[in-house]
């Protein structure tokens, strides 16, 4: 028996919505569950083909679980140890790579020093940093927020040099990133599951949290929808990430891509709307089965992005390159 579980917190709606549609499909030796853990041991199977993680990203011993599970061939979504990588201004430089439109970003260090750190450990790094040319770049008003992490926390809106350092003056210890305001006409925000199915979705994200799948924005072109499905995919590929969301702001008709590491988004049916909710927990289910039916008992079960695999075949080539370049060893006769 095949056997799927879901990882999560305080959700309340999509977690046994997402058991029972997998348990209703009824499809032969596999079954879906919420995950019980009485004990983590170190190369351990847990019994689970594939575990969907919901909550980790808060619970740092659930992140240690699941890439030991991982280890043992369990398929998680995501892939814990990508995601504890990942953060949000690399996302933004691997999307100019790929020819995704992101807006313009310069990653800062903290206002305050990290702890167990001193002035001497910062000697690679100007005092003080090239503000002028910084600013220049992103322009005003512009987005003040974590290079890492979810959700709205710690986000600002700064209007100008002066408020700008008033708002780092608060941040302590968090690694921020300034970035272009894309002041949008259309706004989007996509399901990407599966890394190639797209619910695109009307969103406002000047709305109460409670009402910004609500827009008063009219019907889209279908070639700008295209495009927006297209990027989401590309950048979904990249990353690796088999349930995330994408946000676009649209400016003059070009899809800007502004946050797109939500390895956990929100799927709740309150503030999602129940055709969303619907449409969501059908496509998880349908790719949970298929990781179940594929899984490989005792293997690398775990997807890896584009990125990734790109990396590991140059280093590969590489070395195969290097081999092949050693001169053969020659044995030497010896006199008689």
């Amino acid at each position: 028996m095949k056997k799927i579980g879901i990882l999560f917190g305080m959700e309340n709606t999509f977690p046994q919505a997402f058991v029972d549609r997998v348990n209703e499909k009824k499809v032969d030796g596999i079954v879906a569950e919420a995950v019980s853990i009485d004990k983590v041991v170190q190369g351990e199977y847990m019994g689970y083909d594939v575990i969907f993680d919901r909550i980790s990203q808060d619970v740092p011993f659930y992140k240690g679980m699941l890439k030991n599970a991982a280890m043992s061939g369990t398929a998680v979504v995501n892939n814990p140890f990508w995601w504890s990588a990942d953060d949000k201004f690399f996302n933004n430089a691997l999307a100019t790579k790929i020819g995704v439109p992101v807006p313009k970003t310069v990653l800062l260090p903290s206002n305050q020093h990290p702890d167990g750190t001193e002035p001497t450990s910062f000697r690679n790094l100007k005092f003080p940093l090239d503000w002028e040319g910084i600013f220049s770049y992103t322009g005003f008003p512009a987005y003040f927020k974590p290079f890492s992490g979810g959700g709205w926390k710690h986000v600002y809106k700064v209007s100008d040099p002066a408020d700008f350092f008033s708002k780092y003056n608060e941040t302590e210890q968090l690694v921020m990133m300034l970035q272009e305001e894309i002041q949008f006409d259309l706004y989007f925000r996509c399901y990407c599951i599966d890394r190639k199915d797209v619910l695109i979705m009307p969103y406002e994200p000047r709305n109460p949290h409670h009402l910004r799948y609500v827009s008063n924005a009219g019907p889209a072109e279908q070639k700008l929808l295209d495009l927006i499905r297209d990027y989401t995919i590309r950048l979904n590929n990249a990353l690796g990430y088999d349930f995330n969301t994408v946000e676009f702001a649209v400016r003059n008709g070009v899809p800007y891509a502004i946050d797109f590491c939500n390895p956990a988004p929100d799927a709740d049916v309150h503030s999602v709307g129940q055709a969303n909710f619907d449409w969501v927990v059908e496509a998880a289910a349908n790719m949970a089965i298929h990781k179940a039916q594929i899984h490989r008992e005792g293997m690398n079960n775990l997807t890896w992005g584009q990125f990734v695999k790109a990396s590991v075949n140059d280093v590969m080539m590489s070395f195969d390159g290097e081999q092949k370049k050693k001169p053969k060893s020659s044995k030497v006769k010896s006199k008689k």
